[in-house]
């Protein structure tokens, strides 16, 4: 009798460990665009994005875990003007000269079910670290129509201080505190 029970609660874990088994996503860059909202002189809210996003997301939905590797190009920032595109990729804003990439990299998903939450994790601007909790306000996976491979996608938002990057040039004319928002869509590998 031992022996079954035993055999059976091995087959039960194998075959949940198989149910449960992380997949892993690969953003898609043509979908995935990150943006920062900021007052600019009280005046109105600006909002100006990223072009070349990259990374990976791996998701272990049944477990509730997974990570977040994020890789924007801040040469890539859009504010529709191409002389302001230079002015803040200089040294008083992201100098992309000496730090060409912003990065976020998770150290917890949270999970209400199998949709997903919040992802905390340290976001890298100039060489600058400070963790961050993005609120996932939107998580959707399914087949994808057209590419025929599963795909998740997620709209997730945070509020940070530019003052915290080394970025606080025209405080308080503009804002210190900055949205920041991502709209992504991954493709299963």
């Amino acid at each position: 009798m031992i022996k079954k029970i035993s055999f059976f609660a091995l087959v039960t874990c194998l075959t949940s460990s198989l149910l449960a088994a992380p997949e892993t996503y690969v953003i898609e860059s043509s979908h995935t665009f990150p943006r920062f909202e900021y007052s600019h002189l009280g005046y109105s809210n600006q909002m100006q994005r990223f072009n070349k996003t990259t990374g990976k997301i791996t998701l272990d939905r049944a477990a509730g875990t997974g990570s977040v590797d994020v890789i924007i190009d801040a040469k890539s920032v859009d504010t529709g003007f191409a002389l302001f595109d230079t002015h803040i990729q200089g040294t008083d804003f992201f100098d992309t000269a000496t730090f060409p990439t912003i990065t976020f990299k998770s150290d917890q998903l949270t999970f209400a079910g199998d949709k997903l939450v919040a992802v905390s994790g340290d976001l890298t601007i100039k060489g600058i670290t400070q963790k961050v909790k993005l609120d996932v306000t939107s998580f959707h996976c399914m087949p994808h129509p057209m590419l025929k491979k599963d795909a998740c996608g997620a709209h997730a938002t945070t509020k940070i201080k530019r003052s915290d990057f080394a970025m606080s040039k025209h405080t308080p004319f503009v804002s210190d505190e900055v949205t920041l928002t991502i709209s992504v869509e991954a493709v299963k590998e």
